[in-house]
This record gives C-alpha cells, sequence and structure tokens, in this order.
C-alpha cells in the first residue's frame, strides 16, 4: 500500500512519525520505502484551479472583444484608438492561446 503525501518534505516527515509501519520500511531500505511513497500535486487533485483559470481567461477574451466592438461603434478615426484595438487584439490572442493550451489533452508517452 502506498503512502500518500502532499508535495513537501514536512508532510513526508508527519508521514514517517504517525505511521510505525513506515518507519521500519525506512529503517530496512530506505530506498524501497521511498518507492512506496506517492506524492500528490494538488493540480492534479485540485480540478477548480483549471476551471478559475479557464474561467477567467474566457471572461477576458469575451470583455476584450465587447471593448473592441465599443471601439469601432464609436471610433472617429484618432490614432489613440487604433493604438488601443492593437494593444486589445494583442492581449486577447495572448488570452485564446493560453486557453488553447490548457484545454488541449496532454499528449500520452
Amino acid at each position: 500500500m502506498k503512502t500518500l503525501i502532499n508535495d513537501s518534505i514536512g508532510d513526508l516527515e508527519a508521514a514517517l512519525k504517525n505511521n510505525s509501519d513506515l518507519q521500519e520500511k525506512f529503517k530496512t531500505n530506505p530506498i524501497e520505502a521511498i518507492k512506496n511513497v506517492e506524492i500528490r500535486n494538488p493540480k492534479d487533485t485540485d480540478y477548480w484551479i483549471y476551471r478559475i483559470i479557464v474561467l477567467m481567461l474566457g471572461l477576458a477574451v469575451i470583455s476584450i472583444i465587447a471593448g473592441l466592438i465599443l471601439i469601432a461603434y464609436w471610433n472617429d478615426g484618432s490614432s489613440k484608438d487604433n493604438q488601443l484595438v492593437t494593444i486589445f487584439a494583442t492581449i486577447s490572442s495572448g488570452a485564446i492561446g493560453a486557453l488553447a493550451g490548457l484545454l488541449s489533452p496532454t499528449p500520452r508517452k
């Protein structure tokens, strides 16, 4: 049976203090004992992290597109508005690229 710890040395120390079977395994063969310790990464178990990031990037893209539409509607041909359009387009393309990177499946080995 694998011992589950979070991604820190303090959690490994706490697991060693609380688990006498794990202590004995470390005394006899530390390399085999460490192979039976499974490290949990919070990013792998907490799916809300990805949901919040995707939601915020999606809202950023939608709000930038709405801003570009409003600028185009009220555009009087000034160069300042053209610079804003360029800046907004750059930010939205970066956010779309980040969304694509997050939502694309990871390659299998």
